[in-house]
């Protein structure tokens, strides 16, 4: 089996799959289209978190968070092995991307009034299309057992999320993270299933290089929510005074450490390592796994740079400081696991970047939200300037080695 191609054979042999002949997968205008539902999501989300800035309220946000990568991931993966521009498939994308846009409006009431609804459209999404795909390949092709396998497991979680929706409060919390563990932990076992067995991920013949760029983009999505949140919030601003201006400074710098850290010390790099791996299947499913964390973080920012600009003189409840080191700290630590999916090593600039992210919260009683904004934005950028000048080292190590 070759990466970027799959199996030489059998995966060739259905109309709907895409055609690997050794050149990069482009990412299709469908995909795109179908990641519009997910900038609003994630607006949701931000949103949602900065209105129940509490315990309860952020155990919610991370369950339907994870709920949501899931929707995403789990397409994904069908449109790395399908072709979107056919016909059928390109109906079954649309077919979903309308269930996550009414999944993604539901996320306020999910926990409320409208949790059925949210259950409701989660489960035909994760359900009806792994269902289609199976009904698709027939019993016989080399893909189906996996999506059989798959179907079971997703079955399963709906069961808890359909009975969930029933419930309420501290229950209904409890059976959806049962539901979120079954989708998130059976793959890493193959998605095992009595009398069904278990899939390989070696037998997971995904088109690398095309994974890769899908979690760009939605790292892309996010990092422009981040944006628009901090322009929304400026433009509702009465005056604009040095306050509000340094604010402004201080969160785009953030931001913009955020997308360097991202994209100009590994994105490219993220690429050649699931391309050129002996076990692609494996590297697709980490990143899914660390870019769930990264988004996380990406996110939990946005709430932060939000405060900053909203009421850049008030105090710091606990609160405020744990979204403001927190976030970024977040994002540290899925950037530091995707580097060491990536290089082999863990990067210490970011632990370093952590550490002091952490370090900051003993200080907030003693400043205001403007001052700790610009702390953690200083911690980004040192963090990234440090990352930028090891990449540059570690490129100009291999270069000679790439001669010989």
């Amino acid at each position: 089996m070759t990466n970027t191609s799959g199996n030489s054979n059998a995966p060739h042999s259905h109309p709907l799959l895409r055609r690997r002949d050794g050149h990069h997968a482009r990412v299709t205008f469908e995909e795109l289209f179908f990641d519009l539902v997910y900038v609003f999501a994630v607006t949701q989300f931000s949103h949602e978190l900065l209105t129940n800035l509490n315990l309860t309220g952020v155990i919610e946000t991370l369950i339907l968070w994870f709920a949501v990568w899931l929707g995403w991931q789990y397409t994904c993966w069908v449109t790395n092995w399908f072709d979107p521009e056919t016909p059928r498939i390109r109906r079954l994308i649309f077919a979903v991307m309308l269930a996550g846009l009414l999944m993604a409006s539901a996320i306020p009431g999910a926990f409320g009034e409208r949790g059925l609804i949210f259950a409701l459209a989660y489960v035909a999404i994760q359900v009806g299309r792994t269902a289609y795909i199976v009904w698709e390949l027939g019993p016989d092709h080399p893909l189906a057992a996996n999506y059989r396998r798959m179907l079971g497991w997703v079955s399963i979680a709906a069961v808890f999320w359909i009975a969930g929706a029933f419930v309420e409060h501290e229950a209904r919390m409890a059976l959806w993270a049962i539901a979120v563990l079954c989708e998130y932990v059976s793959p890493m076992f193959g998605f095992p299933i009595p009398g069904l067995g278990r899939s390989k991920t070696s037998d997971w013949t995904i088109e690398g290089a095309h994974l890769a760029e899908r979690c760009q983009l939605f790292c892309i999505v996010a990092l422009g929510e981040t944006l628009l949140a901090t322009g929304a919030t400026m433009a509702r601003a009465e005056s604009w005074d040095v306050p509000i201006l340094s604010a402004l400074l201080a969160t785009f710098l953030g931001t913009l450490a955020m997308w360097w850290l991202y994209f100009g010390t590994s994105s490219k790099d993220a690429t050649d390592a699931i391309t050129h791996s002996d076990d692609p299947g494996r590297i697709g499913a980490y990143f899914h796994y660390v870019h769930a964390i990264l988004v996380a973080g990406i996110i939990a920012t946005a709430v932060g740079n939000d405060l900053v600009l909203a009421h850049p003189h008030d105090g710091l409840k606990v609160a405020y400081a744990l979204m403001l080191s927190g976030g970024p700290a977040i994002y540290l630590l899925g950037s530091a696991v995707y580097k060491k999916v990536v290089y082999g090593v863990l990067p210490v600039s970011h632990m370093a970047g952590v550490a002091a992210l952490l370090a900051l919260i003993p200080v907030a009683p003693f400043v205001d939200l403007l001052t700790m904004g610009w702390l953690t934005t200083i911690v980004m950028l040192a963090t990234g300037f440090w990352e930028g000048r090891l990449v540059r080292k570690r490129r100009k190590t291999a270069r000679p080695q790439a001669t010989h």
